[in-house]
């Protein structure tokens, strides 16, 4: 059984999405080391499709390629599992927001552990 470290509990589900592939390996690797399981997308039609596998976390990017944003993949999220949790990571977008209820928005650049802390203050 995968388990968070030391905590005994079974791990978290990640799903990072995120086009520039410098950052998201630095994001996953990050929170693999805090001990959650991860997958990653780097489009919002590829995140669409991994949702189906069931993800406790969202971390998503605003502005992906293709035709699918950030906000598109997180209301996908909530209407396949409707308590996930959804960060928002966005350096700027001209898009007015369109956050899903309970969701987090966190300015980049960011860290892998501004993130963990994120997400664990909002498990709490």
């Amino acid at each position: 059984m995968n388990t968070e470290a030391g905590k005994g509990a079974p791990a978290r589900t990640v799903l990072v999405v995120e086009d520039e592939a410098l950052v998201r390996e630095v994001l996953c690797d990050d929170l693999r080391e805090a001990g959650y399981l991860v997958d990653e997308a780097e489009r919002g039609d590829d995140a669409i499709a991994a949702l189906q596998r069931g993800f406790d976390v969202l971390l998503t990017d605003i502005r992906l390629p293709g035709r699918l944003t950030g906000w598109d993949v997180a209301e996908a999220a909530r209407r396949a599992t409707p308590d996930i949790q959804v960060i928002y990571m966005t350096g700027y977008t001209p898009d007015a927001p369109r956050q899903v209820a309970g969701s987090q928005l966190i300015s980049k650049p960011c860290t892998g552990s501004e993130i963990v802390a994120l997400m664990q203050r909002s498990a709490a």
